[in-house]
């Protein structure tokens, strides 16, 4: 049984600790947006994941509570980073197995200031869920007092400099591309545009990353309904986007037995997760138009680039300097700013992801909208380790 996207609704990504709502606010917002945008009631609704990272237990019953109190099955999703990706991945699994033909997937984070730790209780690395990932890093680059997730992806771009010749400038110029995409979107944490001169120029975090390449905290929801090609058909439902193929892998043996931390923040299960997607779309990049992936970090963009297929390993950063990843390019890469600057709830993000290309995939982007678009494609990655990859075809 196919699986469609038929609605989807976010609100705009804000800094923590700026403007007056709880999770819960939040999460009313983007989830009534994506019942109207489908055009059907809560009470349609018959199975709801919701994905968050910062809140307590059964938060999820908390916010799906504010759309409605019909006693359908909530689950609480956490997956790190990946975890709004993997709330849809439940979506369609209910919808294609038959167990469903109505379901809403539901994502928010509401976050606090400054950089994330390392994923670890009370501070002790010792304790993290991927602490097997720091070891790795330190083994190799050591510990610096900085953010450990800063740390072991300025590790990854290191690595892939000394050994690809990828030049800081490359670098830049992905975290350029996004803040300048970022202006069409108001959804968007950040809306400045700078150039990459100016992201050379900011504060560097752990070197070669400076502040305008690192995805900001941020509180925020999206949400996505998914329907079955019967649920549709009865409600006389438009504007779909098929979920051609889907994805999730977690890490195995190669993510560690290089010592590399381009292996260990994610590339394999990316690559991995992408080859997958590619075969069960029964399409390949080659198709896409339009892409919204993890650039949690600049230099996570490039080794995504690599690890879907869009260049030979090493070219990624010749790849964005070309120009061939926005406007007038092959592709177009987070039009919608991308992490770094629409922001990153962290429940959020995967579902963030989706509604940018749905609106893509029905022309609907307003200026930031890619001609012709009628394939997509999102890459939803967690540390620790989950990738998520999706590819989406207008109907």
């Amino acid at each position: 049984m196919k699986a469609y996207v038929a609605g989807v609704g976010m609100t705009r990504f804000e800094k923590p600790e700026t403007r007056e709502w709880q999770y819960w606010d939040m999460a009313r917002e983007a989830g009534d947006a994506a019942l109207a945008d489908a055009g059907i009631a809560y009470p349609d609704v018959e199975q709801v994941p919701v994905g968050y990272c910062f809140q307590p237990s059964t938060a999820g019953q908390r916010a799906a509570y504010e759309l409605g109190l019909t006693g359908v099955p909530v689950y609480n999703v956490n997956n790190n980073c990946a975890t709004g990706a993997t709330t849809l991945m439940l979506a369609r699994q209910l919808v294609e197995g038959g167990a469903c033909d109505c379901v809403l997937a539901l994502g928010f984070e509401k976050m606090r200031k400054g950089a994330l730790g390392g994923g670890s209780d009370g501070g002790d690395l010792a304790t993290s869920p991927v602490a097997r990932h720091y070891g790795i890093m330190a083994a190799r680059h050591g510990f610096a007092a900085a953010p450990p997730t800063a740390q072991i992806f300025a590790a990854a771009a290191r690595e892939h400099m000394e050994t690809y010749g990828t030049t800081e400038a490359q670098l830049a110029a992905v975290a350029a591309k996004n803040h300048r995409h970022s202006a069409h979107n108001p959804y968007a944490q950040f809306r400045d545009v700078y150039e990459v001169a100016d992201i050379l120029a900011a504060r560097t975090v752990h070197r070669p990353l400076t502040k305008l390449q690192c995805s900001p905290t941020s509180d925020g929801a999206a949400a996505a309904v998914v329907v079955s090609e019967r649920f549709a058909q009865q409600r006389s439902l438009t504007g779909l986007a098929e979920i051609a193929g889907q994805a999730m892998t977690t890490d195995t043996e190669e993510s560690f037995a290089s010592g590399s931390c381009v292996d260990v923040v994610g590339l394999p299960l990316s690559r991995a997760a992408a080859r997958q997607a590619y075969e069960r779309a029964g399409l390949g990049i080659e198709d896409v138009d339009v892409i919204e992936l993890h650039d949690c970090f600049s230099v996570n963009e490039l080794l995504t680039y690599e690890a879907l297929g869009m260049c030979a390993p090493g070219e990624s950063g010749a790849l964005v300097e070309s120009g061939a990843t926005t406007y007038g390019g092959r592709w177009v890469v987070n039009p919608s700013g991308g992490l770094i600057s629409k922001g990153h709830p962290l429940g959020a993000t995967g579902l963030a992801q989706t509604a940018e290309l749905v609106w893509q995939l029905r022309g609907e982007a307003g200026a930031r909208q890619v001609p012709g678009a009628r394939t997509g494609l999102a890459h939803n990655i967690g540390l620790g380790g989950a990738a998520v990859v999706t590819v989406l075809r207008a109907v």
